[in-house]
């Protein structure tokens, strides 16, 4: 018998972690999406749980946080999810600029370029 480390990226684990499920709320959360934990762990927390509220005493981008845990952003998502029904983190979404999508005039965006490759 072959022994593999807990945190392999192994499917049977990720289906394991999950609850076999393999969608979140996909509107919940994107990947700059920044996390916050609102409570502590409790005794009996799922360990992954338990490392994401560790890593958000700060606001975390769900990316980074998949970064950390070394785990799929799918993964992350779902167990975020849980975190987020359970009322233990909140999500704060990125906010757009006060003028919308609005873009900067074209010849703005080429001075921004012509500086940049000339550095």
């Amino acid at each position: 018998m072959i022994r593999r480390p807990v945190d392999s990226g192994d499917p049977d684990r990720l289906y394991t972690v999950t609850g076999g499920r393999t969608r979140s709320h996909e509107q919940s959360f994107d990947l700059v999406t920044l996390i916050v934990k609102e409570s502590e762990p409790s005794v009996g927390m799922q360990s992954e749980h338990v490392r994401i509220l560790g890593l958000c005493a700060r606001p975390v981008a769900v990316v980074e946080l998949a970064s950390l845990l070394n785990l799929p952003v799918g993964v992350v998502k779902i167990l975020l999810c849980d975190l987020l029904d359970s009322g233990r983190i909140t999500a704060r979404h990125p906010q757009s600029s006060g003028r919308g999508s609005q873009l900067p005039p074209p010849e703005t965006l080429k001075r921004v370029l012509v500086g940049l490759q000339n550095l």
